[in-house]
This record gives structure tokens, sequence and C-alpha cells, in this order.
């Protein structure tokens, strides 16, 4: 075999195993030689989405301004401003992009340099493309785990998002199919997306749809429950913060917005959002770029955002407590999520499919959904929706059986008329103060057990004198 047979043999190694990393990668080739950048552009912009290339440190910087990279491939030794100088620039005014830096020195001294400035691998000239090419894919593969392992946790501080099996849009009912045919329409377009219903009917699971069939579905969904930040926290959250920005920044730390470039950012409860950062986010929404805190800089950035809420933001509009150039700003299309109850029997359908995966997932034999349960889950008016129904059949499958009193609570109800009397704000009340007396006042197991904010069980019992 020859040595060229060889190269093109590891080549193609690297292409099979990050080939689908390497293509969706934006990357800014910067060296002062002509040859080099010819080089590294022959090599790398067939294997990649775009390649951009910069003479100076001086052209590099007007590029990383203008529009968002992956990897930047940096040479150290430059006219003007070298490499490590420029990058230690960058990453104090907020650039977070993966750098490796190309020298022709391989001392100590540099390579300690390269790791202080920000460098996170470094390759030494002349070199085969074949460790260029590992390099790369090794910066890609890093930051994608670092960003998902970093939603991960997010997630899991947050207390809204319970998967339904299989996280699909199940039913067949005239309203659902109506949900999935604008899905269908919108997913493969850039606009913003306003999803509007009650708690619990499925909106993060229309948003990671609007994710799945569109052109992004390879990139990141990121779900951000904007009531379930603290005040305080949720500008760094979003926009990300250099090192020293406030007292807990130890280290700078890119945002949840720059986390989700290339895919999907999901706000839910856009309602509960801080009026002071309602700006903020019409000027991402306008510029796609973002400020971290304790930066002069934006830095640009590509993601869709798909909102969710159960509030009537047009009221809260009127009210002054949200503005209305951000409304309109998201309300390009809107979904309404019909409710459970209207949804005729999907809830049978619905609840034959959790029943399996519960089953399933807890090793546990299904309960039988017999006439008189299906005649149950018809009648019931499920104040909860998707997330209620969710909640019986896992109840129903670890107890071995399904609950009595669901059933005659209904019977009460219609006969003496006082579901009919009742509004869907009374509904609500009667639906959370269960849940907490049935948790013994455990607001936070409430919220888990909800989907919504610890903040707004607390805002409603203040409103009810709870």
């Amino acid at each position: 075999m020859s040595v060229e047979q060889g190269q093109a043999g590891m080549e193609s190694a690297v292409d099979a195993e990050f080939g689908p990393w390497l293509a969706g990668a934006s990357i800014l080739v910067v060296d002062d030689e002509p040859g080099m950048r010819n080089f590294l552009v022959k090599l790398l912009g067939p294997r990649c989405k775009r390649i951009e290339e910069a003479e100076s440190a001086k052209e590099a910087s007007r590029k990383v301004e203008e529009q968002p990279f992956d990897v930047v491939i940096l040479d150290n030794i430059m006219p003007g401003q070298n490499g490590l100088a420029w990058l230690a620039e960058q990453r104090a005014a907020g650039f977070f992009a993966d750098v490796i830096l190309m020298t022709a020195y391989a001392d100590l001294e540099t390579a300690i340099g390269a790791l202080r400035a920000g460098a996170v691998d470094f390759v030494l000239k002349p070199f085969r493309s074949n460790q260029l090419l590992n390099a790369v894919s090794r910066c890609l593969d890093q930051a994608r785990l670092q960003r998902e392992n970093d939603v991960l946790r997010h997630e899991l501080r947050s207390p809204g998002y319970q998967p339904l099996p299989g996280d699909r849009l199940f039913g067949n009912s005239r309203a659902i199919q109506q949900v999935r045919d604008t899905v269908a329409r919108v997913a493969p377009l850039p606009t913003s997306v306003l999803l509007t219903g009650m708690s619990g009917t499925g909106k993060e699971v229309v948003a990671r749809a609007i994710h799945a069939m569109s052109n992004r579905a390879g990139k990141l969904f990121v779900p951000i429950n904007c009531a379930a930040i603290p005040a305080e926290m949720i500008e760094s959250e979003l926009f990300g913060h250099l090192k020293g920005a406030f007292t807990s920044a130890g280290r700078a730390r890119e945002g949840l917005f720059m986390h989700a470039h290339g895919g999907t950012v999901f706000l839910d409860e856009i309602g509960d959002l801080p009026f002071p950062l309602q700006s903020k986010l019409l000027r991402v929404l306008e510029d796609r770029r973002v400020r971290p805190v304790g930066s002069e800089r934006e830095v640009p950035f590509d993601a869709r955002f798909v909102f969710a809420t159960n509030a009537d933001l047009e009221r809260r509009v009127e009210e002054g407590s949200f503005r209305a150039d951000l409304y309109f700003r998201m309300n390009v299309v809107q979904i309404a999520l019909p409710p459970l109850k209207e949804r005729g029997d999907d809830v049978l359908d619905l609840a034959a499919i959790f029943m399996r995966e519960f089953s399933r997932q807890l090793g546990m034999p299904p309960v039988a959904i017999d006439e008189r349960v299906r005649a149950m889950l018809r009648r019931y008016d499920w104040p909860g929706n998707i997330r209620e129904l969710r909640n019986l059949i896992e109840r129903a499958v670890i107890l071995g059986t399904f609950p009595t009193g669901l059933g005659s609570g209904i019977e009460r109800r219609e006969a003496t008329g006082e579901a009919g009397r009742q509004t869907l704000a009374d509904v609500e009340r009667r639906h959370i103060l269960a849940v907490l007396r049935e948790l013994g006042g455990d607001r936070e197991a409430a919220a888990r057990r909800l989907g919504i904010s610890r903040k707004t069980i607390d805002r409603k019992c203040v409103s009810w004198n709870v």
C-alpha cells in the first residue's frame, strides 16, 4: 500500500466516524500563507457546511463578529497580532468557539501559552491531513458532548418536562390532526412558532416534533422553562457569561442560546419571562446575536425559536406586563393545542399507549381498561390534560387497579350540574389544590406532578389566599 493510499484510508475512517459532525460544521481558517489556506480549504471544504478564510488577525476579528463558527484553525506566527494574542483577546470578549492552534514550534512554552489563551488543541507544522481532520473532529465531538451534558443538567433542574412515550403526537381526533397538519407545514421553515394551550396539553411534544421535522433535526433541541429559572440567573443562563462577570462566575460559560447554535430553542412559559429581559430577547430575535454577561461584544448564533405559554399574552400586553413588540415578533405562526376533553376517543388511545409503555418501563403487568374505566375516561373533564392522564395510568400500573374516586367524582358533578357551572379558573384551582392535598402540601412535589414551576404555584396560592 502506498503512502497516499494509507493517508486516504485514514481520512475515510475519520469521515466515517465523524462525518455527520463535520458535515454540519462551520470553520474559519486564519493564516497569512495563501498556500496553507488553500490546502485547508480544499481539505475541509467538501467535508463541512461552510468554510471561511482570513489572512490576518484583523480580518479574523471581522469574520467572527459577522457570523458564528464552530471551529477556528489559527496560525500562531502572523504579521501584526499573533495567534495567541488574538485568541486571548477574543476569549476576553466572549468568543466561545473551539480553536486549534497551528505552530511550527513544539516547545513547552507555546503549548502552555496556547492552553492559557483558550486553545483546545494544537497541531505542529508540517502535519498530515488526517492529523488535522482528527483534531477538528475531536473538537466538534467534545463540544457536542459538553453542550448535550449542559442541556441535560438544565432539564434535570427544571420541573416541567415529562416525556410522553415515544414523544409523538398520538391521536386521531380532528383537533390533533389539524395540529399535525400545521406542524408539517411550518416545521421546514425558519419561522418562529408560538404554541398556546392549557398546561399538560403537550406543547413541548409539539415543539420537539417541529424540531424533528426540520432541517435542524441533527442539532440540539434546547428546552428552557422561563418560570423555573430564578430571575437573577436567567440572563446568564440564556446568554452566557465571562469569567468574573459576577461573584460566582469562576469561569466563562456559553449560554443556552449558543448551545442551540444550528438547532432549536424552546422557550416554555414565555409569559413568565421577567419584563427587563423581554427587550433583550426581542433584540436577540431580530439580530440573532447575544451579549454574554460581562462582555461588551455581541456574539452571532443561528437557532430557530419555538415559544409556548398557557397564559393569555394578549391580556398581559394590555395590562402592560408583556411587551407588545415582543408578542408580535413571536406570534408569526400560532398553534393552539386542544385540551384533552375536546379530543374525543383520543383519551382511550393515549391511555392504551401509556399503559403499554409504563407496564414495560416498570416491569409490572398492565391493568385492564374495561368498559367501566373507558366510560370514566370519556366522561372526565381532565383539567390536567395529557399530563394528568399520564400520571393516572402510571399510578394504576403501580397500584394494580384504577381508582374508583375519579369516576364517582365525575358522576356527582354531573348529577348536581356543578361541572357545567364551573369556569376554567375554577377547574384549575380545584385540581391544583387537590394535588397539594394529596402530597401533603409539598409545593415542590406538586410542581413536578403538574409540570409547572414552584413560582407559579406560589403565585396562585397567594391569589387564592391559601
